[in-house]
């Protein structure tokens, strides 16, 4: 099936497809331990998916606006590559799944040598943000949004001010772990001002479509499709997708892998940031989770699309 052909199909299948799935919502709620979050539409559900000739899909809530939260920590872990080299970043993260939540610092305290076992749990995301290059916090946030507005193809993307002042304000478990990786020197820097980079890259806001276009760049290993320049180097981008696979959904990126199959990453905004190599970028976002903190609507959607399109890696 070529991509145009398959494209049609999912424009004239997509909004059924999708409205079965938002069925799904009422099994789940939004976050509410960040209280801004809770404000979020429970049965919302939007998708936008993009390929490498500009094409769109779209259905469902594709406009509704959210925070990227953990989806960020695979942009930030990119950006830190880049600025600082793999031996640089894995200095202080590790690269394998922990098993555990992703604001836990059980084995932190339990593992040797006490740094966190990958990038995209809470503390590895921490632990990242402080290797990103820049005299003074605002520098390091402005290098970060730079970056993210590339990759999403818009110039005005920027922080939701509120979801970050109440992520600020309520984070007593980052600061807890930012302060046991500050022990363990894993932090060079204070404490408060990594955690201001944190809380800001994950507040950005977005709608499906600039995260299906920042996805669409980790499809084509780094080259940005409308320009044919590369944005990062293809080994980074290697690193990042494995991540996803192996750690992108929680503690459910075993069961995604097997049930969806494609590289991906999830925010518990309710974004989900999927990617079909060398052929799609996809964002999703359906506020309402399950108890592993994936969006429960999204899951199924990509579930049934990957099943109909035979889109698995595996």
């Amino acid at each position: 099936m070529t991509s145009e052909t398959e494209l049609n199909r999912l424009a004239e299948q997509l909004p059924a497809w999708l409205e079965t799935s938002r069925k799904e919502s009422r099994h789940g709620q939004p976050a509410s331990y960040i209280p801004e979050l809770a404000y979020a539409p429970g049965d919302a559900l939007g998708i936008a998916l993009l390929d490498a000739a500009g094409r769109e899909v779209t259905a469902g809530d594709s406009r509704l606006s959210f925070t990227l939260q953990s989806i960020s920590k695979v942009f930030t872990l990119l950006l830190a590559l880049m600025d600082q080299g793999e031996e640089g970043v894995f200095r202080k993260v590790g690269m394998e799944p922990t098993g555990d939540d992703f604001n836990s610092m059980l084995k932190l305290e339990l593992v040797e040598p006490g740094i966190p076992f990958n990038p995209l749990i809470n503390a590895g995301a921490i632990a990242v943000s402080s290797l990103i290059r820049g005299a003074t916090p605002a520098e390091k946030t402005e290098r970060i949004l730079s970056f993210f507005r590339e990759l999403a193809g818009d110039p005005t993307l920027t922080f939701n001010e509120a979801v970050y002042r109440s992520e600020a304000a309520t984070a007593h478990r980052n600061r807890s772990l930012a302060y046991f990786l500050k022990d363990n020197e894993v932090l060079d820097e204070e404490v408060e001002p990594v955690l201001d980079v944190y809380f800001k890259h994950c507040s950005v806001e977005v709608t499906c479509r600039h995260v299906a276009r920042m996805a669409l760049v980790l499809a084509m290993n780094g080259t940005d499709p409308s320009t044919g320049r590369e944005l990062v180097p293809r080994r980074y981008v290697q690193i990042a997708k494995t991540f996803m696979v192996s750690c992108g959904m929680y503690n459910a990126s075993g069961e995604f892998a097997i049930r969806v199959g494609l590289p991906a990453k999830s925010g518990v905004a309710g974004g989900i940031l999927a990617l079909v190599p060398g052929q799609y970028g996809i964002g999703v976002v359906g506020p309402a989770l399950n108890e592993k903190g994936n969006s429960i609507a999204g899951v199924h959607l990509l579930q049934t699309m990957s099943e109909a399109f035979d889109w698995s890696m595996f």
